[in-house]
C-alpha cells in the first residue's frame, strides 16, 4: 500500500482511539531499519508509523553532511517507493524537535509540504513533533499555535509535548523529578490555546512519569491516571468526551499493564526506539562473534567475504528488529487491525 494520505492517517488514528489500541511509532536511521519496521508491521498485519528524529535525519543525510532537511527528504522519498510493496498503511513522522532546531528541521519541512499540496501532491510527511518540554508552558503553546496553523495548511498533523520527559534523547535532556507529571491545569490551558480540533488536528504527549533511555521494568514510576485526569478536566470544561489523542513517549521499562491503562485513557501512538535499536544490533553482534575469523581477517588470513559482506549481518539485524516491531504491535493491540 502507498504511504498514508492525510485522510487515511486521520482514519487510522480515529480507529485506534475508538477500538482501544495504539500504533507503534518506530524510529529508523537507515534504509535497512526502515525495511525492518515495514516488515514488522506487515508480519503483524498492523498499520503503523515510522519516524525520524533530528539525529536520525542528520545521519540519513550522511555522517559528514549532517543536514536534517536533506536526510528527511531523502528518507521520505525513499520510503514512498519501498513502502508501496508492503500490505499495510504507513504514516511518516518527524520525532522530537526542540526550539533551537525548528528552523533547521520542522519549519522547512512544513514549507516543502505546503508547496507540494499547492501543486496537488501529498505532503512529504504526515505529522511532525514540536518538543516544547524544555521551555515554559506559555512559550510552548505559543509556538505550538503557530506550528498548528502551518501544519493545517500543509495537511499534516502536529504532535506537541506538554510536560517533561526524563532521561535523554538526541540531546534533549529532562531531569527525573515531579515535573514529569503534567497537571490538569496544563491540559486545560492547552485546550484553551490550541482548541479541540477547530484550529487543526494535533496529538498531545502529556507526561506521566515517562523517561527516555534504558530501564528495567519497575524502575520508571508511571502514573497513567494523569492522562485520565487531563481528559476528565477538559471534558468537564468543554463537554467533549475523551478530547485528546495522546502519545506515549519514553516507554522503556513500562509494564504491559501500564501500557494498556494508558491506551484506555486515549493513547493512540507509542514511540519505540531503544528496544528496536537493541533488537537490530544484537543479531549483528551475534554474527560477528560467530564469524570472528572470517569478519576480521585474523593473523593475516584473507577472511570470509560472505561473513563480512554487509548484507549478511544486515539481513540478521533486519529480522531481529522486525520481530521486535511485531511484539510492539501485539503489546499495543494493533496487530491484526490493518485497514483494508
Amino acid at each position: 500500500m502507498p504511504i498514508a494520505t492525510p485522510e487515511v492517517y486521520t482514519e487510522m488514528l480515529g480507529r485506534a482511539k475508538s477500538q482501544g489500541f495504539a500504533y507503534p511509532a518506530i524510529n529508523v536511521t537507515s534504509s535497512q531499519t526502515l525495511h525492518a519496521a515495514l516488515r514488522g508491521f506487515a508480519e503483524a498485519e498492523s498499520d503503523g508509523i515510522v519516524q525520524v528524529s533530528t539525529g536520525g535525519a542528520e545521519f540519513l543525510s550522511g555522517a559528514t553532511v549532517k543536514d536534517m532537511v536533506t536526510g528527511s527528504v531523502a528518507f521520505a522519498e525513499y520510503a514512498r517507493i519501498v513502502a508501496d510493496k508492503y500490505p499495510v498503511n504507513i504514516a511518516l513522522h518527524t520525532d522530537h524537535c526542540p526550539k533551537n532546531k525548528l528552523d533547521g528541521f520542522v519549519r522547512p519541512l512544513l514549507e516543502i509540504s505546503k508547496e507540494r499540496v499547492a501543486k496537488g501532491r501529498q505532503p512529504l510527511f504526515q505529522s511532525h513533533m514540536w518538543d516544547g518540554s524544555a521551555v515554559e508552558l506559555e512559550e510552548n503553546l505559543q509556538i505550538a499555535e503557530e506550528l498548528l496553523a502551518s501544519s493545517t495548511a500543509a495537511r499534516t498533523i502536529l504532535e506537541i509535548e506538554v510536560g517533561v520527559v526524563g532521561g535523554e534523547e538526541d540531546g534533549v535532556v529532562g531531569e527525573i523529578n515531579e515535573k514529569l507529571y503534567t497537571t490538569p491545569g496544563d491540559a486545560l490551558r492547552t485546550a484553551e490555546v490550541l482548541g479541540l480540533g477547530d484550529k487543526g488536528y494535533y496529538m498531545t504527549a502529556l507526561t506521566f512519569g515517562n523517561v527516555h533511555g534504558v530501564y528495567k521494568p519497575g524502575h520508571v514510576k508511571l502514573r497513567p491516571s494523569v492522562l485520565k485526569d487531563a481528559q476528565d478536566a477538559v471534558s468537564a470544561q468543554y463537554g467533549k468526551s475523551s478530547p485528546f489523542d495522546f502519545v506515549f513517549h519514553g516507554g522503556s521499562g513500562s509494564t504491559l499493564e501500564e501500557i494498556h491503562e494508558a491506551i484506555e485513557y486515549g493513547v493512540v501512538k507509542m514511540n519505540i526506539d531503544t528496544d528496536t535499536q537493541y533488537a537490530y544490533t544484537r543479531p549483528i553482534v551475534d554474527h560477528v562473534m560467530k564469524n570472528y575469523d572470517g569478519v576480521l581477517k585474523i593473523d593475516g588470513e584473507v577472511g570470509d567475504k560472505k561473513a563480512y559482506d554487509p548484507r549478511s549481518y544486515g539481513k540478521a539485524g533486519e529480522a531481529g528488529m522486525a520481530a521486535r516491531v511485531v511484539q510492539a504491535a501485539q503489546h499495543l493491540k494493533s496487530a491484526g487491525q490493518k485497514m483494508k
